[in-house]
């Protein structure tokens, strides 16, 4: 693979030029697919402007707020990287509310948040109408190799040593869920673009060849 350094405006505009070269009248989910380290809901929202400035509603949702309940994500210890990819995020969830509603002939009627982490309940968030022709830019972890629906999909990737610097200390026994998620899902390779953020100051726009 090869990497040309880019600007996060210019892969913003980059990006944004690809997701209005849809059709007007259907809706395009985008997946912004990384570790935290990565900052997947940086680039997200670096595509806000752009993309209304092409004529194209956005709707922000992030993983984060589509958590399990505290009683499954910790069944098996708070620390525990197996349970983290697999149990931790309601990917049924995101369907349900976020996903399918935004398949075509879908009502458009989304549900932007959950679940609240900090309080373990349900946000009560009201449905919100992304129109036809909207954009849904969606950012989590571990996101592809799911059969998430999405048009397009964005793989932030971290070497493993970068991830390993970059991931706080208290989330550090996360790091073999990644190190598993590369191997069995290798995303590097599935996902539409790839974008490498060793340093996510200097992305780099990956290459295949």
């Amino acid at each position: 693979m090869d990497a040309q350094p880019i600007s996060l405006p210019s892969l913003a505009e980059d990006l944004a030029d690809r997701v209005a070269a849809a059709p007007r009248d259907s809706w395009v989910r985008v997946a912004f697919d990384g570790a935290p380290a990565a900052r997947p809901g940086d680039l997200a929202d670096a595509l806000t402007g752009p993309l209304r400035l092409r004529g194209r509603e956005v709707l922000r949702v992030s993983a984060d707020d589509f958590l399990r309940p505290a009683s499954l994500r910790f069944e098996f210890g708070r620390t525990d990287p197996d349970n983290f990819y697999t149990d931790w995020y309601d990917y049924g969830g995101l369907v349900r509310e976020v996903l399918a509603p935004l398949d075509p002939g879908g009502s458009g009627k989304v549900l932007p948040t959950l679940w609240d982490a900090v309080t373990d309940r349900a946000t009560r968030a009201p449905y919100v109408t992304l129109p036809p022709g909207g954009v849904l830019l969606l950012d989590g972890p571990l996101l592809l190799g799911r059969g998430l629906p999405f048009e397009l999909t964005v793989h932030l990737w971290l070497s493993p040593g970068a991830l390993a610097r970059r991931t706080p200390e208290k989330w550090r026994w996360t790091l073999p869920a990644y190190a598993r998620y590369a191997e069995e899902t290798a995303p590097a390779r599935s996902a539409d673009v790839v974008v490498r953020v060793d340093d996510p100051r200097h992305p780099a726009l990956v290459t295949r060849v």
